[in-house]
């Protein structure tokens, strides 16, 4: 225990370092899935067997095993000399985050009540009003639900990809086991795990923000 807290003590700034590296990897990556899942998530409430198939395609992506992916990125970015690094890594977090916001959003404004619909739809309301007007302001708290997944669930997979050399806190997990250093092992599982932590903790604060406020048709 004494060698775990020098370790930390004697490498804090590098471990700072290494976490600004996971945060921004995880967070854009979480980004770019949103700006991805969530419209979509939304387009494929409209078709029922469009949905099935997104959903089970996004359910398949999950069971693939990470280092297998960063695997099958490394020969298809080496064609652009892009094969390690961030690059594999963001791609590979972006797919992986994709299950859990496009699933959400969907039974989010799948499950909003056709009463409230309806009402929006009698007062005239055109597709894009009643979206940002009624259904997505009732389905942000689940939504927000999948982004939390998403989130835990990529900052524990980015720490794998510092096998592929895109940094984070998966630098001390990976050199410590190569070098069979423990302590470094210890030290980088217990930072992604508080980082999970912490960050699900504050989405989660979000969330309970965004749950009380209902659809206002106006």
């Amino acid at each position: 225990m004494a060698d775990f807290f020098n370790f930390f003590a004697s490498n804090g700034s590098d471990i700072l370092f290494l976490t600004w590296e996971h945060i921004r990897l995880v967070g854009l990556a979480v980004i770019v899935a949103i700006i991805i899942g969530v419209p979509f998530g939304i387009f494929i409430t409209q078709n029922e067997t469009l949905a099935n198939l997104v959903l089970a395609v996004a359910g398949v992506l999950m069971t693939i095993p990470s280092i297998a992916l960063f695997g099958i990125m490394i020969p298809l970015l080496s064609i652009i000399n892009q094969g390690i690094g961030f690059l594999p890594a963001f791609i590979a977090l972006v797919l992986y985050s994709q299950l859990p916001i496009i699933r959400n959003t969907y039974i989010a404004v799948k499950n909003v009540d056709p009463n409230m619909r309806d009402a929006a739809i009698g007062m005239g309301m055109t597709t894009w009003q009643r979206l940002r007007k009624v259904e997505i302001p009732i389905a942000l708290p689940v939504i927000m639900a999948g982004i939390r997944t998403a989130v835990v669930l990529t900052i524990g997979i980015g720490a794998i990809a510092a096998y592929i050399g895109a940094g984070g806190l998966g630098e001390y997990i990976s050199r410590g086991i190569s070098t069979s250093y423990s302590t470094m092992v210890q030290v980088g599982a217990v930072s992604v795990s508080v980082l999970a932590v912490a960050v699900d903790y504050l989405l989660g604060l979000v969330q309970k923000r965004v749950s009380p406020k209902t659809a206002q048709i106006k």
